[in-house]
Parts: C-alpha cells; structure tokens; sequence
C-alpha cells in the first residue's frame, strides 16, 4: 500500500468521513437494513449468495427492481447503475427484446433435454461474432470453464492448468489458487476447499505480463491449458504489455498446450468481444453473465484442431466420452435459455450498442481522469472497451500483485458509500464501471462529477 494511501486512510479526518457515509447511508435505506435483518433467520447472513455480502456497505442494499441503466432500493431511492449486476446485465436491466423472448420461449416449454432448430442458428452466430468453428453451450461461465479444463486435460493428457495471479474465473477449483510470498503456488484462501490436495497437485500460477515465468512454467510440459481472460478483471484491471498476448499464443503452441480465452468480462471491449477486437486465435473461447441478458446461459467456441484432436485421442468413442468427462448437465442448452439468447445475439449485443458503449467509455474514461487530475491524488484510470477503473496508485498495474498492493478496503468502502449516497452504483470489490446501450452522456457526465466531489474531499484530508 502507497503512503498516500495510508495517510489518507489514517487520519482523523477521514475516519469522519467514512463515519459522515456510513450514517447517510443507514438514514437513507431503512428499508434494506430492516429486510436484512429479518431475513437472517432463513437465509445465512441475509442474503441468498455469499458475495451479496461484498458489497461495503454496513449491510446489503436490497433492489426493488432495475430497467435499462436505472435500478431503484426498497426505499425507493434512485441510482445510475455502472455495475450492471458485475456484468451480468451488461446490455442494461430487462432489454425489450429479451422480455418479448422470455414472454414467447416459455409457453413453448421450458427443457426437454433435446436440441432445437434455434441451438444451430446461434452456433452460427457465435462463429460469425467470435471466429471459431465449433460451439457448446453451458448455464454459467464457471461451467464453460469447467469443461474446457476438462476436455483439455482429457485429449492431452496433462494433469495441470495455468492461470494468472489475481484472475477470477468462477467458482472453478484449478482457479482459485494465488502465487505465495515465496513464489509458490498456494490456495486462495486460508480455507481449504480439497483437504489434502496440494495447491500446485492440479494448478499452476504465473504473475500476468511476465513472459519468463511463463516460459518456464510451460516447459515442464505438463501444462494442458492457460485459461486467461485476455485483460485481468478481477483485482483491478490489469491490461496486457504490448506484444503479451501475442507471446502466450507462440508459447502455448511451442509446448503443446491450449489457450482459453475467458471473454466473460472482456466481450465489453467490442462485438466479438476482445479476441475479434485484437484478432487473438485461441484453442477454446468462452463467455457467459451478460450473453442473454442475465438468463443463465453461457458458451464455449473451439477450433477445427481441437476437434480433431479430440477424435484422434478417443476415435469412434469419443460423443461417448464427451458426456463422460462430465460435461453438460440436464438443463444446459435448455430450449428457453437458447431462444432468448438468440435474440440476445441478434437484437440486443449488435454492433450498434457496442459503438455507442465504447463512444461512452471512451467519455468516461476521460471524465475520471479529468476529476483525478483536478483532485491532484496520484491515481488513475484503466480503460478498455466499455469498461474502466480508477485505481489507487499512479498508472495502470502490470500483475496481480502490483494491483491488489494498492487495495485498501476502508478507501473502497468509502468511496463506494460516496458514490451510493449521491444515487451511483459501480461494482463491489473494487472501483469498476461498465457503460451499457442505455447509458446516456448525462449519466456519465454525473458520475465524473460525482467523483471529482469525492476525490477533491479525499484530496483536501490529505493536504
């Protein structure tokens, strides 16, 4: 953590703040204090999901309901909404084309486990959009990647993944890993979720933009796959060195190993997400969260040389064998989740919204740092597509390491609860904003003003 971090978040003054926030919050959300507590005799802690608990605020703020770029609190207050439900509502809260398809999918039944003609029009959808030959579906993006993990491990033989330190790519095992203090790989978390395991049993992990360490890591040739989102969404967004990506394709292909491009955060930097945006050439290519607009629906694209692969590693048994690495489930690909995510791919993700969401990225990306600079902190903004971040340090991070050194949670906290009480929404977890086809200049112009007020408060503690 910076000194100017630990000044600021040790002063008296700002403890007043932070203090000031935490009341203007619990004055203004009677509501969502009072359901919180009611609902802690049935539901763990309140809430129906640990990470709705992530949030920092002093208790969870309960939606009473949310449309296009607008979502309104149980006491009806009004917020401009740059979080989007971490992604999942990327394309704005119930888009008109997704309420008319749920409306005409469910009269027509819901699942029959069996294909129908609307699986092969958006199979050819994907192709167009993303580039790569051959698709399936899944529910979420953590199941994609379980398969594609799976599947890679499976034609090659290799036990292990890589993925970078700092990544998130759901609630996968092989992903929940960290590098530790001595380089090694050690667990995300002090809880042990396979007792007896050793981190590095099934997974290894490299810091991102370090193209030694990954050499290295690749040599040992028994690596079956690098599961990478293509910019690091998780920690504070870590862009990719220039040249980056281009070596961890060269590399994976001189050890013989597969490159998954985990798009489920990065399709916001254009219409085939950030692998047609930079022409990238992945083995496998997976999304999920906002695809269909927050149905559940997710997918994974893979190339002709993985499918032959396949059927050379497992011939005349291998639709056999696909089911067997526990790939699938009785409600993926299920008829109603395909048809709205049809017209999802047709109506809602087109190019038009992707132009008007990076216009306004662009926009805002500026407007926060013009808010920065008139605050005179040493931070700054990280920007791709729809997508930027202000971060506590002086320019963007290269790791997962350098990223989440600058983290500071009483900062986060009251920032957050800054922005919540002047009606701003942006992402738990850290300071992320998503712009959506609904998102209008007004409401980005508010938020850098919004921002600029709360850093120039910041500012004047220091001082």
């Amino acid at each position: 953590m910076s000194a100017t971090i630990q000044a600021l978040t040790s002063s008296a003054r700002f403890a007043g703040l932070l203090e000031r926030e935490r009341a203007s919050f619990a004055a203004r959300t009677p509501a969502s204090r009072q359901i919180s507590e009611d609902s802690t005799g049935t539901l763990f802690r309140g809430v129906p999901m640990p990470w709705m608990l992530e949030w920092p605020n002093p208790y969870p703020l309960y939606a009473a309901r949310a449309q296009g770029s607008r979502l309104w609190d149980m006491d009806g207050n009004e917020y401009l909404d740059f979080c989007l439900g971490d992604t999942g509502s990327m394309f704005g809260h119930s888009p008109k084309p997704i309420v008319r398809a749920v409306r005409e999918a469910i009269p027509n039944g819901i699942t029959t486990m069996l294909p129908g003609t609307d699986a092969a029009t958006v199979a050819d959808s994907l192709r167009n959009r993303f580039g790569l030959p051959y698709w399936q579906l899944a529910l979420s993006a953590t199941d994609a990647n379980r398969f594609v993990t799976r599947l890679a491990r499976g034609i090659t033989g290799r036990p292990r993944t890589l993925t970078f330190n700092g990544c998130y790519h759901g609630s996968l095992d092989e992903t929940l890993v960290r590098l530790g203090p001595d380089g090694r790989t050690v667990k995300s978390s002090p809880i042990d979720s396979n007792p007896g395991l050793p981190a590095d049993a099934t997974a290894a992990v490299v810091e991102f933009n370090d193209v030694a360490a990954l050499e290295q890591a690749l040599a040992g040739g028994d690596i079956a796959c690098v599961l990478a989102e293509p910019i690091m969404t998780n920690c504070g967004m870590v862009l990719p060195d220039p040249g980056y990506l281009d070596a961890l394709r060269s590399l994976t292909r001189r050890y013989g190993t597969y490159l998954i491009i985990d798009e489920t955060h990065t399709l916001s930097s254009g219409y085939g997400g950030y692998t047609r945006a930079h022409a990238l050439a992945p083995d496998f290519l997976v999304f999920g969260k906002a695809i269909a607009g927050g149905i559940p629906i997710a997918g994974y694209g893979f190339s002709e040389g993985v499918a032959e692969a396949h059927h050379k590693a497992f011939g005349e048994a291998s639709d056999r064998i696909w089911g067997e690495f526990g790939v699938g489930g009785t409600l993926t690909a299920n008829a109603f989740s395909v048809s709205v995510l049809r017209a999802s791919l047709e109506e809602v993700a087109t190019p038009a919204a992707f132009d008007h969401m990076l216009g306004l990225g662009a926009v805002m990306a500026d407007g926060l740092r013009a808010a920065i600079a008139d605050s005179g902190l040493p931070w700054s903004v990280t920007r791709a597509g729809a997508r930027a971040e202000l971060q506590f340090l002086p320019h963007s991070p290269r790791n997962g390491s350098e990223a989440l050194a600058h983290f500071d949670w009483d900062l986060i906290e009251a920032t957050h609860l800054y922005l919540l009480n002047r009606g701003i929404l942006i992402t738990p977890f850290h300071n992320m904003m998503l712009i959506a086809p609904s998102t209008t200049l007004a409401d980005v112009e508010t938020l850098a003003r919004v921002w600029r007020d709360c850093l120039l408060e910041l500012a004047a503690i220091e001082v």
